[in-house]
């Protein structure tokens, strides 16, 4: 294959590690767990992606010039409870990435950190059942000044993105449904060289980048000591444009993705302060992204930091 297909895989690489940092974790800013008040969780998670085949705008295919490109990410996390109905999270991932053919290097480095608070305005219970509502905002921006335009093997596509997130959760005994929207502000970025062509010539470093939209349904079992969930996520990017056979691909190119996966959280009977969680997804459906499987594993402890 020459050169430009090879570029062709390299913007999605960088999509699904990022779409892997939104993916579920206990007490995260994307689901409906929250801490009591005093209360710290914080703990490091281990994730781990792959794909040898991608959609080159609707057009799946492989690329083997790149082989099986793999991306891996310890992340810290930690959530904090104000009051019982207000918390705060915050993220730190370290990515390093690699293809298995070609010869493109591997980079590594903090990525991007993150900082939300989860809010819930409205609680209602009758009987057995119980709804609630939550807002949710927050930021993530680059930890470290890296490559954004060396794709695949750049750890991240180099924007501050804002996110505000509605979400409603539904229990009935310990079965539950929660369902949740979001929209991502993205910041332009800016690229190391003097000028590019997206679908038109731009004499400027800048990049502007198209915002996106999140969508997720979760549902399954919430018991004292066993968390079971299945999840189903929808990432559109509002804008943006295909990647065109055998052409470069580009950081402000379409990227959308439906996601299958399940979520586990175990909190130990003995010692309740430590808790197990896994979990993965799998790409059902996409544009101008690889179908990915991915697993993630996590140890979180959480304790008080006064009275209760």
């Amino acid at each position: 294959m020459n050169r430009s297909l090879q570029k062709t895989g390299k913007a999605l690489c960088t999509l699904c590690a990022l779409l892997l940092l939104h993916a579920s974790y206990a007490q995260s800013d994307a689901d409906a767990i929250m801490m009591n008040k005093k209360q710290l969780c914080n703990g490091f998670s281990y994730d781990h992606a792959s794909w040898d085949h991608y959609w080159e705008g609707t057009r799946k295919r492989n690329n083997e010039n790149l082989g099986t490109v793999t991306n891996q990410s310890i992340m810290y996390m930690g959530a904090y409870g104000i009051t019982d109905k207000l918390n705060i999270t915050a993220t730190l991932p370290y990515i390093w990435t690699k293809a298995s053919a070609g010869t493109l290097h591997p980079l590594n480095g903090l990525q991007d950190g993150s900082l939300f608070i989860k809010w819930i305005p409205v609680s209602h219970k009758f009987g057995e059942h119980k709804l609630r509502l939550f807002a949710m905002g927050g930021i993530s921006t680059p930890l470290s000044n890296y490559a954004v335009d060396f794709l695949p093997m750049s750890i991240g596509l180099g924007s501050t993105n804002l996110t505000a997130r509605g979400m409603v959760d539904y229990n009935w005994n310990r079965f539950t449904v929660t369902g949740a929207a979001s929209f991502i502000w993205r910041s332009n970025v800016t690229l190391d060289k003097d000028a590019y062509y997206d679908t038109q010539a731009h004499l400027t470093n800048e990049v502007k980048m198209p915002h996106a939209t999140q969508y997720q349904l979760r549902t399954g079992y919430r018991g004292k000591y066993l968390i079971a969930e299945a999840l189903l996520t929808r990432q559109t990017t509002l804008g943006g444009f295909d990647i065109t056979r055998n052409n470069s691909p580009f950081p402000s190119n379409r990227f959308n993705s439906t996601n299958i996966g399940l979520y586990l959280k175990y909190t130990l009977k003995p010692f309740t302060n430590l808790s197990l969680q896994g979990g993965g997804n799998y790409t059902v459906a996409g544009r101008n992204v690889g179908q990915t499987k991915a697993f993630n594993l996590g140890v979180f402890y959480a304790f008080y930091t006064g009275k209760k």
